[in-house]
């Protein structure tokens, strides 16, 4: 049987980031994925956003990991000519009684550690988007948006310059846990049986899937899994700004964003909607509730101008009656299994936060 010292479950960004993060430090690398290429599933359906770390639960892993994450991305994108844009972003208030929530806003960035958020008056904020309607407006400079896709490729292109190697379409079927040392079985065209002493469980909407494959695994240390899609809708009309417009969150969600791709087209979304199976189409019929949603800060988006694009889904960890997750990353003090890391619940800001999860996975596999 062959042996190698660390497998990773997945090649999303996530899963690229510990490979290049293992192999840097001297680990010897393989990374298992089931799908034909890096990137196809989570990783490549989001937003495309470099969040800044505004809204989640102070001190939890994902204000932690996205603060620092969002340093790290910058610097690293900056290092290697990776296209980003550290464009910021505008939080809209549209009535006075929103205008209140901003000062609020701010104080919950500023406990997580996003010190430099700017209350803007609504003649302000309309000095920087001529455009907008709003009553006020919070700006975050530190918010931008990246390429992923040539993210992806650069933490391949590393992780594989550090002796990582990747195999496709190769499904993890079983592993278990004996003697310190992990089995795996691996599906595909050329299935495979490794042991190794480190595993990674990386693999996104499938992490759960992963971890019950795993002889040796707690069950009750394996969170349910949720589905929560994500869909987005583009625009056939040129939307004029050159900044990120999100509304101020309502319950249940951060409202309908306009977000910027890389050459500048808007995008709106996601919205939120709850699934039983994945499925990746765009309803048409749910542009109309965007339509009056979007209205309230781009008074003049023409009729007819939102086409479905795309949609994600989130690997929730939480039911739909919860309104905030964290994310779930187990090493073996948690669960007990020695050279098991599972990473549950990576939905956004995953992409923002890779680097710095990279990070924590290599303190857990104390390296």
């Amino acid at each position: 049987m062959d042996r190698v010292d660390c497998v990773v479950i997945g090649a999303g960004v996530v899963g690229l980031a510990v490979a290049r993060k293992l192999a840097q430090a001297g680990r010897e690398v393989i990374v298992l994925e089931e799908a034909e290429a890096i990137g196809t599933i989570t990783s490549s359906r989001n937003s495309e956003v470099i969040h800044a770390g505004i809204y989640y639960r102070a001190g939890s892993w994902m204000a932690r990991m996205c603060v620092d994450g969002k340093h790290a991305l910058y610097r690293y994108c900056g290092e290697r000519g990776i296209p980003h844009r550290n464009c910021g972003k505008l939080i809209v208030a549209t009535s006075p009684k929103e205008t209140e929530k901003l000062q609020s806003i701010k104080a919950h960035a500023e406990a997580n550690g996003v010190l430099d958020m700017q209350l803007l008056a609504g003649e302000a904020a309309r000095a920087l988007e001529p455009a907008l309607a709003c009553d006020a407006a919070l700006l975050s400079p530190s918010t931008g948006i990246i390429d992923s896709h040539a993210y992806m490729l650069s933490l391949r292109g590393e992780a594989e310059e550090a002796g990582t190697a990747f195999a496709f379409h190769t499904p993890l079927v079983r592993a278990k846990a004996a003697n310190g040392l992990i089995e795996i079985d691996a599906g595909g065209e050329a299935p495979m049986t490794l042991q190794c002493s480190l595993l990674v469980n990386a693999a996104g909407l499938s992490a759960t899937h992963v971890a019950r494959n795993i002889d040796g695994m707690p069950l009750d240390r394996i969170p349910r899994a949720y589905l929560a899609k994500g869909n987005y809708f583009s625009c056939n009309a040129k939307a004029p700004f050159s900044r990120l417009i999100y509304p101020v969150p309502e319950p249940g969600g951060l409202g309908v964003h306009l977000t910027l791709d890389m050459a500048g087209q808007a995008r709106f979304g996601p919205d939120v909607e709850w699934i039983e199976t994945i499925d990746y189409e765009v309803d048409p019929s749910r542009a109309e509730r965007f339509y009056p949603a979007i209205r309230k800060y781009w008074p003049t988006l023409p009729d007819g101008a939102l086409m479905p694009s795309y949609s994600g889904i989130r690997p929730k960890i939480v039911p739909p009656a919860v309104a905030t997750q964290d994310f779930l990353m187990q090493g073996p003090r948690d669960h007990g299994v020695a050279g098991l890391i599972n990473l549950f619940g990576i939905e956004s800001p995953g992409l923002t936060s890779s680097l710095a999860i990279a990070d924590h996975v290599a303190e857990l596999a104390e390296i």
